[in-house]
């Protein structure tokens, strides 16, 4: 069993210092809504499935992720606020790889 420290920085730009599970298969978009940083029904609408992009997020942090996968990549290329660094919060699996992962979360579109 081992956390790890991340760093998310809300809608309100507030940067929280969060330690996050990995032993418990959770994502990030799921860290997100389990610390409350961000308003109910306001993430993760679609429940992770990679289909609303609502857990949109820039990683700022030179943090190596896993490849996008087409789900993922199909998704980003119809929402809003796109930036090169955007990722589906719901497909960030919280590893031991994710140490020190710097994320903000994109505007509700």
């Amino acid at each position: 069993m081992q956390d790890i420290n991340i760093k998310i920085t809300d809608r309100d730009g507030v940067k929280h210092e969060i330690v996050a599970p990995t032993d418990m298969a959770m994502n990030l978009m799921e860290v997100v809504r389990s610390y409350e940083l961000a308003p109910e029904g306001t993430i993760g609408i679609c429940g992770g499935m990679a289909m609303c992009a609502s857990c949109q997020c820039y990683v700022t942090s030179d943090t190596e992720l896993p490849e996008m996968g087409d789900d993922e990549e199909a998704m980003l290329s119809e929402a809003f606020d796109v930036k090169e660094n955007s990722r589906l919060g719901c497909q960030i699996q919280m590893t031991p790889e994710m140490e020190g992962l710097e994320v903000e979360l994109a505007p509700e579109s």
